[in-house]
């Protein structure tokens, strides 16, 4: 995209916001008065516990009770600790390995298993799953959303393939954006720094009728290049402008109609002669009719295209047609069922080159499933075992079965002990079966890339237990450890001649042990942290040569751990504080680093300004990647403001 189009794109948000404050001024006196600043204040660590959320049975249930490793990173986490985009949100739970690649990459995983690809992770945003059939993974520099927005994000660590299916293999994301009457009124905010040159965004929203809510938003960022290892600038700024819109319609209690829609376009690694060109836009329409607590239905249907290109290298316009469909219901006095079908068509059309092909340029891919779970009381408020499994159909393997089964024990209100049985798959994507690297034709004496014409699902089976504690009011704490079994792993594997090809060739195991805990040590001082141990191993299958090392596919930390501070001074000031420590990569070999982040934020009224330093401990330091292209994330110190009105 050319400056002048991305001006010409910015000047159209800011003026699709600008009109709907106008459009809406009229009704100024309806809005919701904001919050004060005692108001915004961080909830106590009963009432987190207290949060409910719906990643774990599809369903709301209180943080305290769920059968499963979750964390949930809150709106008030997001503002304290001053992230400007949505991986450097995800460092704030213990529970994942997030480390950032360069200025626009990342790579996050739960469990082990890291790399840049993100594909034994399920990303959704708002019922939106944000993977690629390319390579069954996430691109994370495209997911630009307004941070303000969100209302909380929740994170598993462990399979979730029996209700969200494939991809869902160690771990999922799920990020909630805030209900349309939820952001009444305006914000303007932006910022700027070391690392991040400037951030501005700007969100309007307003109401029709009695039960109609909108809002409008938009938002662009540019960030700064990073550097090598050995001083030399990367060449890697990117620029993002994003836009959207929601609307919540409240009929009736129990009843939400909820269509969203957004836009996005940037270029990637401007510096470069032929710089990376990013768009894309989506659509989603939700009905959802809650009967009671126990029983509700939920449709949706999305539209979601996506265009990536990579100039005489690489082009991608993808388009994805998604449905979803749910039915939660009481069963006598001890079953609690839940069921759904889906269906999503994707169309896929590459532009190849000399230097790298998808063979066919074209391709239509269907995936629909079917899930079933039921939740049994067997001591009533005290034991439940939840038992289903997931039946879904893709295009390269066929039919993949993903059952599991939980036991939960709730001894009291402040207790909760559970296991889990899982199995999980990572389905073919493009990248296994359809990749020419270089295209085709190739010369007969080039060594050669291929995709595997018989490659497989790579699959899970996962065993859990956990235990979830108040112990006192001021006090929780969570322990989670569990044990993967991985095969039909992918390797690269010489096939004959100079050709190379992925094959389903390698199978694994890593054990670890997940801890968090908090302590409300004063009224106005809040102390949250964690620990996560990890132990993996992996070989080559009998019949099998692989190329790369198998330790190359467990490239993750042994040790990882975090401690944060939240402190609520006089006179509307916060002091923040993150202490990290991650223990070095294997294969390639990265140093461990240890780094600090520091915050103070005010608030007044309905101002927000605040000051942030991120890695401070030392110049810059390394994350992931081989040393011959590894990139140093830098110390950086930002400063940022907000005004709602």
């Amino acid at each position: 995209m050319s400056s002048a189009e991305a001006w010409r794109f910015q000047w159209t948000a800011a003026i699709v916001v600008c009109f709907a404050m106008a459009l809406d001024s009229a009704s100024a006196q309806d809005m919701e008065s904001l919050p004060s600043p005692g108001q915004l204040k961080r909830m106590s660590l009963e009432e987190l516990m207290d949060v409910r959320v719906t990643l774990v049975s599809r369903q709301s249930e209180k943080l305290n009770e769920v059968p499963s490793a979750v964390q949930v990173i809150t709106q008030d986490d997001i503002r304290r600790f001053g992230v400007f985009t949505l991986p450097e949100a995800l460092r704030l739970a213990t529970n994942l390995q997030v480390a950032q690649v360069d200025a626009r990459q990342w790579a996050i995983s739960a469990r082990g298993q890291n790399n840049v690809l993100s594909n034994k992770l399920l990303v959704m945003i708002d019922g939106r799953t944000v993977y690629t059939p390319l390579h069954a993974g996430v691109f994370w520099d495209v997911q630009n959303i307004m941070l303000d927005n969100v209302d909380r994000i929740e994170v598993i660590s462990g399979p979730g393939g029996t209700l969200w299916g494939a991809n869902a293999v160690n771990g999922v994301i799920n990020i909630v954006t805030k209900g349309a009457e939820s952001t009444q009124g305006g914000l303007i905010g932006g910022g700027a720094g070391t690392a991040m040159q400037g951030v501005g965004a700007g969100r309007y929203g307003g109401r029709i009728g009695k039960d109609v809510y909108y809002r409008v938003w938009g938002r662009g960022l540019r960030h700064n290049s990073t550097d090598f290892s050995n001083g030399n600038d990367a060449k890697n700024p990117w620029d993002m402008l994003q836009s959207g819109f929601r609307t919540d319609w409240l009929p009736k209690e129990g009843d939400r109609v909820t269509v969203t829609g957004n836009l996005y376009s940037g270029d990637l690694d401007q510096d470069t002669p032929s710089p990376t060109a990013v768009d894309g836009q989506y659509l989603i329409g939700r009905w959802t009719r809650d009967y009671s607590q126990e029983s509700g239905i939920q449709a949706q249907v999305y539209f979601d295209r996506s265009a990536r290109t990579i100039p005489a290298i690489f082009g991608e316009d993808l388009q994805i047609y998604d449905f979803d469909f749910q039915h939660r219901l009481r069963l006598g006095d001890r079953n609690a069922l839940i069921w759904g079908t889906g269906y999503r068509f994707m169309r896929d059309d590459v532009v190849n080159s000399p230097a790298l092909a998808f063979v066919p340029g074209h391709k239509d891919l269907s995936l629909f499933n079917g899930f079933l779970q039921d939740q049994i009381m067997l001591i009533p408020e005290r034991l439940r075992l939840i038992v289903g499994s997931k039946l879904e159909h893709n295009d390269y393997s066929g039919f993949e079965v993903m059952p599991s089964g939980r036991l939960a024990f709730t001894p009291d209100d402040r207790q909760t002990i559970w296991g889990a049985v899982s199995r999980a798959v990572r389905s073919p994507s493009r990248i296994d079966v359809d990749l020419y690297l270089p295209g085709p034709p190739v010369p007969a004496d080039s060594i050669r890339l291929e995709g595997g014409p018989g490659f497989k699902a790579e699959d899970l089976t996962a065993y859990e237990a956990g235990y979830r504690v108040v112990p006192m009011p001021n006090v929780t704490a969570s322990l989670s450890a569990f044990y993967n079994w991985y095969d039909n792993l992918r390797i690269f594997e010489p096939v004959g001649g100079n050709v190379i090809q992925f094959t389903n060739g390698s199978k694994g195991e890593v054990r670890g042990v997940e801890l968090s805990a908090g302590w409300q040590a004063m009224a106005w001082w809040q102390l949250k942290g964690g620990y996560t141990y990890l132990q993996e191993e992996f070989w080559t299958k009998p019949g099998h040569i692989e190329l790369a090392s198998p330790g190359s596919q467990g490239d993750d930390p042994d040790h990882q751990f975090l401690v944060q501070s939240m402190m609520d001074l006089p006179a509307g000031f916060q002091l923040n504080g993150a202490v990290r420590y991650v223990s070095a990569l294997p294969s390639p070999a990265v140093p461990y680093y240890s780094t600090f982040d520091l915050s103070v934020v005010w608030m007044f009224h309905s101002f927000t300004f605040s000051i942030v330093g991120h890695d401070l401990a030392e110049k810059s330091h390394a994350e992931f990647g081989p040393v011959t292209t590894r990139n140093e994330v830098p110390r950086s110190v930002s400063a940022r403001a907000s005004w709602r009105f």
